[in-house]
């Protein structure tokens, strides 16, 4: 009777830059047999398959593409590779970006500006070269905002927040498309089940998603009525062990006042999470702001609109306001 031999391959599939390990088992065969006396009994015996036989020449096999790639190697066709000596140290390897759905109307002439969500596509890619790996929260307040509507025709609240909810995910969808078309692998998972268009949210599987460099957008929010979209990031942040909110806004930063009526108003460039509750900054609401506290999640509040602020943020370079710690403790030098 044959004995099944397993032996460890790995393949590199033609059709795709990732790579599978798997275990294959060959029957021995009397002229194979030789190879296994007791003097060659302890040897291992390593094969490569391969299912390009040509292509490659012989050569060794790729290396998996997992978001960063080897030595830090772009992942993505077409975008330059990074090594670990010209690179500069990071100290966020994992980030929420949440992003207002106000911001994504961008001049508000309509409901989604396909510039603005390509040039948030493009600067995230930007950093997801450098192995960093980024989720997405996102808005709905550009189609449609719970609480505005709330008590309108009868619509009780509750109802109002689902609706804005679903609009959440219009977003998120739209904002997908828009990175997929530029080679960025991403995932929408909603907080509650529409397993037509997205995966429903699995903490676990948002983790390995991001483990293997693709961006999760989370849409729906928390999937609960009278909590908000930054309610959602925080919750969101702490249970991906994300290190840092970072949240995409229409201004600068955080203001001693309002800027546009205003003119000297002074940018905070850090805040407490102490000064932000009792001075009662609009900043994000007070549930997100305690649930950072309790978690000790910083928040860097910039303006979306400036080129380079997203990427800027996500690699830790001093832009907007620091809500929870100081520059000189947490930002990597650049």
């Amino acid at each position: 009777m044959a004995i099944p031999l397993p032996l460890t391959s790995f393949s590199p599939i033609s059709t795709s830059s990732s790579s599978i390990s798997r275990t294959s088992f060959v029957p021995l065969t009397p002229r194979h047999r030789n190879l296994f006396s007791n003097q060659n009994a302890s040897r291992r015996v390593f094969i490569t398959c391969s299912s390009s036989l040509s292509s490659n020449n012989g050569s060794t096999p790729e290396p998996p593409m997992n978001g960063s790639g080897l030595n830090g190697q772009s992942s993505f066709p077409g975008m330059p590779s990074f090594d670990g000596a010209s690179n500069p140290p990071l100290k966020w390897r994992r980030v929420l970006l949440k992003v207002s759905g106000e911001a994504l109307a961008g001049d508000e002439q309509q409901n989604i500006d396909p510039k603005v969500t390509m040039s948030i596509a493009r600067e995230v890619a930007a950093v997801t070269r450098l192995g960093i790996e980024v989720a997405i929260v996102v808005g709905g307040g550009n189609i449609f905002r719970g609480s505005t509507w709330a008590g309108c025709s009868g619509l009780d609240r509750s109802s109002a927040d689902y609706i804005g909810m679903m609009a959440t995910v219009m977003n998120a969808i739209f904002l997908q498309a828009t990175m997929e078309s530029i080679g960025i692998p991403t995932r929408v998972q909603t907080a509650f089940r529409m397993s037509e268009v997205a995966e429903p949210y699995i903490r676990r599987r948002a983790i390995r998603h991001l483990e293997k460099g693709r961006v999760v957008i989370f849409a729906a929010g928390t999937g609960n009525p009278f909590f908000t979209t930054d309610t959602a990031a925080a919750l969101r942040c702490a249970e991906i062990n994300a290190e840092v909110v970072l949240k995409a806004t229409n201004v600068d930063g955080v203001f001693d006042d309002d800027p546009k009526r205003n003119p000297n108003a002074r940018l905070h460039e850090s805040l407490t999470y102490q000064e932000v509750t009792s001075k009662d900054l609009s900043v994000m609401d007070m549930t997100a702001i305690t649930l950072c506290q309790e978690n000790n999640i910083p928040v860097v509040v910039f303006n979306l609109s400036e080129p380079g602020n997203i990427a800027k943020a996500i690699k830790g370079e001093r832009v907007g306001t620091l809500i929870g710690g100081t520059w000189n403790s947490i930002v990597a030098a650049t």
